[in-house]
């Protein structure tokens, strides 16, 4: 059983309490356990222990066996001299700190089920390490679980926004533009519509912001996707025209136009479309960003992201080949994924940066009233019983999956916590079967 099962057992107090004794044989009573500390150091602060007949304050090291501390050199370490107990499964070693003093020790004691339920969640194969389990869950556990995991989700997803930030001189408008370009990619395009955001900045399209054919002949250009010659398309040889000269003007250096996928997409998911559609919502938003954060309505942000494309892009998915005259608009799924992936991060950044917490409630707020999105890893938790109601719980089912189960971290999970923890008397049944 590794070490973190212990410091669960520990920080729980799961352990039998009435039968703590130190390997000397005196009697034990935790009045605090401390305070878990993430960083180097000893494993708990500030814990208050009886021994004896006396209150101890200080720290508490927790390890598999007591000769785990030589291995970690602790006894070389002064930061460990303030610890108090040391919490071992196996003493196996009597130990001493850096100025020769013998640390007391305990073997935790704690009843042989949860290890037995921790086993059966560690050796799992299935999707989730509880998913013949889970169901024994109350769902308000899942639910309440939800708040932390979007937030977490967001602050990690914020992380990327303030690096970009900083190398971008705290612009919050060209930081915004270049995750909006990214997140016009859907996946499948965002790594060059990116590289098409820092190729071509925003300070240069906001200057021909009034003249939708410069802005499309800017980012086709800029794209790589003008470089061919394509006799018969007057559309297309004007925008290479027009680029040949905005280029020199503002000296930019075009990606490579092999970059952009067509391959197994709808027509309507083409690159071509997303850049036409792209070139609109520049067109048609002035400092979109600052627009955004003054809007507290999720309507008011759909009417901004209501564009379609210029007319040659109604008869075509790409140039010079003619299609069926079509009104090729941003669809609701579109537009959810990119209030998700790029709107709603920047709220919350946006508002934690300076301490706007109306602003990342409203971040939340919106997560709540967009649809649950649908993918594999939505399909296979409703398959377990668990459905999402909306975008903030679909996240955070996401965040769960990625961020918890596939690593087996059950331990800092509520639903693994109750799973280990469940009433010895009841019937076992196994993850695995």
């Amino acid at each position: 059983m590794n070490e973190f099962f212990l410091h669960f057992l520990w920080k729980h107090r799961l352990f039998y309490a009435d039968s703590l004794t130190t390997t000397e044989g005196d009697t034990i009573h935790v009045l605090m356990p401390g305070n878990e500390n993430p960083d180097a150091g000893p494993d708990f602060f500030n814990a208050r222990i009886r021994i004896g007949e006396t209150i101890w304050a200080g720290n508490v090291e927790i390890h598999q066996r007591s000769s785990d501390w030589l291995r970690h050199k602790h006894e070389l370490d002064a930061a460990y001299d303030n610890v108090i107990l040391h919490v071992v499964k196996e003493n196996d070693l009597e130990i001493t700190n850096s100025k020769g003093k013998r640390v007391t020790c305990v073997e935790l004691p704690y009843p042989e089920e949860l290890e037995q339920n921790y086993s059966h969640l560690l050796k799992s194969n299935a999707w989730i390490p509880c998913a013949k389990s889970i169901h024994r869950v109350p769902p308000i556990t899942l639910q309440i679980w939800y708040h932390a995991l979007m937030v977490e989700r967001l602050e990690q997803k914020t992380q990327e926004i303030r690096s970009r930030l900083e190398q971008n001189k705290n612009d919050w408008n060209e930081t915004f533009y270049q995750f909006l370009a990214r997140n016009f990619g859907f996946k499948t395009n965002s790594l060059p519509f990116e590289m098409l955001a820092k190729a071509l900045p925003l300070s240069v399209l906001a200057k021909h912001k009034n003249d939708l054919f410069q802005l499309e002949a800017l980012l086709f250009g800029a794209a790589g996707l003008l470089n061919e010659e394509l006799v018969g398309d007057d559309y297309f040889l004007a925008l290479r025209k027009e680029f040949s000269f905005l280029y020199k003007k503002y000296k930019l250096k075009p990606i490579e136009g092999h970059l952009w996928k067509f391959l197994r997409l709808r027509p309507v998911n083409f690159p071509t479309v997303r850049i036409a559609q792209f070139a609109m919502l520049i067109h048609q938003s002035s400092a979109l960003f600052s627009h955004l954060i003054e809007i507290e309505k999720l309507a008011g942000i759909r009417e901004l992201f209501q564009v379609e494309t210029s007319a040659y892009w109604q008869t075509h998915y790409k140039f010079n080949r003619a299609s069926k005259e079509k009104l090729k608009h941003l669809g609701d799924t579109s537009f959810f994924s990119l209030v998700i992936n790029t709107l709603v991060p920047f709220l919350f950044v946006y508002g934690e940066y300076h301490q706007k917490q109306k602003l990342k409630d409203q971040a939340l707020t919106f997560m709540e009233q967009i649809p649950a999105e649908k993918n594999s890893i939505l399909t296979n938790w409703e398959q377990l019983g668990v459905g999402a109601r909306s975008a903030f719980d679909s996240q955070a089912l996401i965040q769960l999956k990625n961020s918890y189960c596939n690593s087996k971290k059950c331990l800092n999970c509520p639903v693994g916590m109750k799973l280990i923890n469940r009433n010895s008397h009841e019937k076992h049944e196994p993850v695995d079967e």
